[in-house]
């Protein structure tokens, strides 16, 4: 699979790299206090992140006011096993090189599946800030080397946390799996196994022969 560079102009269809935040403080507290796993974790807010002065820069610039929630993800992964989207952009940056298997809402079909051919691979350096759109389909980041990853993720509060308990009223509320979460899920992943809707056709895709 072709992993492109973050500054291919091709990533501008899902994202953009954000400039203007001090991050040195965020990037330090990553590499002295998230320990790497050899599974997957994911925390949507830490409270440890939100006491740091980047916090109130987030909100306050970033989400126009709105409150948000600094979280982070972390650990060995090379599979694309679902893709998800949210109403409002996602902050995320590493601290380690990473890489991001994206697409477009606009590429899910009227069935309400999506091809993973037309997925897409980018990889972000470490230490670049990028915001991910809310029209762009992502999900876990996949490792860039055997040591893994650490990255950031923020969100607007509440964000991937447990969903309201809805009625699905129509083909789109079977894809929310968690607040502000609308998720696709490869049929052979463990997400589909736990109820999410198995709205991805084609390969699983896996980079590990590409890391």
């Amino acid at each position: 699979m072709v992993i492109f560079s973050v500054t291919d102009p091709s990533f501008q269809e899902y994202g953009q790299i954000v400039d203007g935040y001090d991050k040195e403080e965020l990037l330090a507290f990553l590499r002295d206090e998230i320990e790497i796993p050899d599974g997957m974790a994911y925390v949507p807010k830490d409270e440890r992140l939100m006491r740091l002065s980047i916090a109130g820069d987030i909100s306050e610039r970033f989400y126009g006011g709105m409150p948000a929630a600094l979280g982070w993800v972390c650990g060995h992964n090379t599979k694309l096993n679902c893709l998800e989207y949210h109403r409002d952009s996602e902050l995320n940056m590493g601290t380690e090189d990473f890489i991001l298997l994206l697409g477009r809402r606009t590429q899910i079909e009227d069935d309400g599946t999506f091809d993973t051919e037309n997925v897409k691979a980018f990889r972000i350096p470490a230490g670049v800030m990028i915001e991910i759109y809310a029209t762009t389909l992502h999900y876990a980041p996949c490792q860039a080397d055997d040591h893994g990853f650490r990255v950031f993720a923020a969100l607007p509060d509440g964000s991937n946390t447990d969903k309201s308990d809805i009625v699905p009223a129509n083909a789109e509320d079977r894809l929310l799996f968690a607040r502000n979460k609308w998720l696709l899920a490869h049929p052979d992943s463990q997400e589909a196994a736990a109820g999410a809707y198995a709205g991805l056709k084609g390969m699983n895709i896996d980079i590990k022969k590409n890391v």
